[in-house]
């Protein structure tokens, strides 16, 4: 089974799977269409993390997230007055990471060349693809942005103007590219020509990057984190990335019976869980190789029940002062082959079209990951030389008694970590399956808001208001998602994708 968030990227990896490849083949074969056909969400510019379960124990981490350039100085930035890094500049791109992510998991654990794996990208690069409807409209609301970029202007408007849903769009340059990396593996991408064009974009915009830069660039194999909930382990990567968020989250709410309580009593409570999470977030967690990131104590049960004890059920606490961009755009998948392999994927440009720096000759549009950098001295993400900006793109998985219950990721930037505890409660505390429980209305305790889908209804909506939360009706959807239910007693898959986007969850 497959769950992406578009039936052409679904289609694709099932057709692998039907012809014999493994997940990591098929999620590949998904990933690499998707940053063709979703580019506002995704692309060979950004970067990417993986969970691997593969039935031989605990699941395996990939940390495909790159950092800043050698000459990044922390000083060079304060020198200069820049207080924060513009989204729209060469400083808020660190190294692109999903490319090497994504030779390193084929290498170690896929059954097919790229060249195969590659194969649908390239033809929809080339060729041309129809542009769905959810992209359609995240190309839209990205017009002004892609317009100040004359090369991504070229490349993505049509006569100033985002193409229409339906429309035929291609990308012939990064076809050739995607070609390259088939044929050189990661040097195809991180050295020679392609990573001069973009060490030399980016100089051009007054970026510190070099192409020494881009060849030094590695992927990371890690060890996961975890807690246990209902039963279950949840997995999650480790810092960089935020998916101990998630898990402090769940640490929190472990304390309540939440199928007892009302809907307005559990969105109040996640919420918040959130505030307190997000809080520490934003104080303690950086790259662990550039700084300590305590992972036990703040999984530990002792600040559950500390963070139970500042909660009550009818008042809320003021939101979290959060000093950080706003993080929204990413896409996520999930696949599981006949052997039981599990693969959770997710891989981002951060922003809508990133950086909307567009490299034309080699077709890749640069993500803007750096904005999660800091230029505050003494800040854990502050930026530093081949440092890694905190993340908020996260995979997760689910396990029992050692093998794959289910890979699951919610996209919507800072959003994912509350998604995956809000998704976990939907399907174990109340019992809903992946779809249900993935289409449940949301909500996001975000700064002083607690954002909220007008599907939550007026009268919890006024309920939670009653209790001092400050809604923000949403007018678009609240992120995405996309999970696989794995029961091994019965040999079935169920999945589910999010109606918020364009995808499916197929199986055969």
């Amino acid at each position: 089974m497959v769950a992406t968030s578009h039936p052409r990227a679904s289609l694709a990896a099932l057709d692998v799977l039907r012809r014999g490849g493994n997940a990591v083949d098929a999620a590949l074969t998904a990933a690499a269409l998707l940053a063709v056909i979703e580019p506002a969400m995704t692309g060979i510019g950004g970067d990417c993390f993986v969970l691997l379960a593969d039935g031989s124990g605990p699941p395996k981490a990939l940390n495909g997230s790159g950092g800043a350039p050698a000459a990044a100085q922390l000083d060079w930035y304060r020198e200069r007055g820049i207080e924060a890094l513009d989204p729209t500049t060469a400083h808020a791109v660190t190294i692109p990471g999903a490319v090497d992510a994504w030779c390193r998991l084929a290498a170690d654990h896929g059954t097919l060349d790229l060249a195969e794996i590659f194969g649908p990208a390239i033809a929809a690069a080339e060729a041309g693809f129809r542009v769905a409807p959810r992209v359609g409209l995240d190309w839209v609301d990205a017009t002004a942005k892609l317009a100040a970029d004359p090369h991504a202007a070229a490349a993505f408007l049509v006569a100033g103007r985002a193409p229409a849903i339906g429309a035929r769009h291609a990308n012939p340059a990064l076809g050739a590219t995607l070609r390259r990396i088939a044929r050189d593996g990661r040097a195809g991408f991180y050295e020679g020509p392609v990573a001069a064009e973009i060490a030399g974009r980016l100089k051009e915009l007054g970026g510190l990057h070099d192409e020494a830069d881009f060849a030094r660039h590695t992927t990371q194999w890690c060890e996961p984190i975890s807690i246990d909930y209902r039963g279950y382990q949840v997995f999650e990567c480790p810092p960089n990335g935020q998916g101990i968020v998630a898990l402090m989250i769940l640490r929190t709410l472990e304390g309540y019976d939440l199928a007892a309580l009302s809907d307005a009593d559990r969105v109040h409570l996640l919420a918040e869980a959130t505030k307190a999470a997000y809080g520490e977030r934003d104080l303690l967690i950086g790259d662990p190789e550039h700084g300590p990131v305590d992972v036990a104590r703040l999984l530990g049960e002792a600040r559950g029940a500390a963070m139970r004890r500042r909660i009550t059920l009818d008042r809320a606490r003021p939101g979290s002062d959060w000093d950080v961009t706003e993080h929204k755009d990413t896409t996520y998948l999930a696949v599981v082959d006949r052997n039981g392999m599990a693969v959770s994927f997710i891989n981002s440009l951060f922003q809508a079209f990133g950086s909307g720096i567009y490299v034309p000759g080699c077709g890749v549009m640069l993500h803007n990951r750096g904005l999660g950098f800091r230029t505050v001295a003494g800040h854990p993400n502050a930026i530093a030389p081949g440092k890694r900006p905190m993340h908020t793109i996260i995979p997760g998985m689910l396990m029992r008694e050692g093998r794959a219950v289910m890979p699951f990721g919610v996209m919507g930037g800072h959003y994912q970590a509350t998604g995956h505890a809000q998704l976990l409660i939907n399907l174990l505390d109340l019992g809903h399956d992946p779809q249900r429980a993935i289409d449940a209305p949301r909500s996001f305790a975000y700064q002083e808001d607690l954002r909220v889908e007008r599907r939550l209804g007026a009268e919890i909506g006024a309920d939670l208001a009653a209790r001092g939360h400050r809604l923000a009706w949403q007018k678009k959807p609240i992120g995405g998602g996309q999970a696989i239910w794995i029961d091994h007693a019965a040999g079935l898959l169920t999945g589910g994708s999010d109606s918020r986007k364009d995808g499916c969850a197929l199986g055969y």
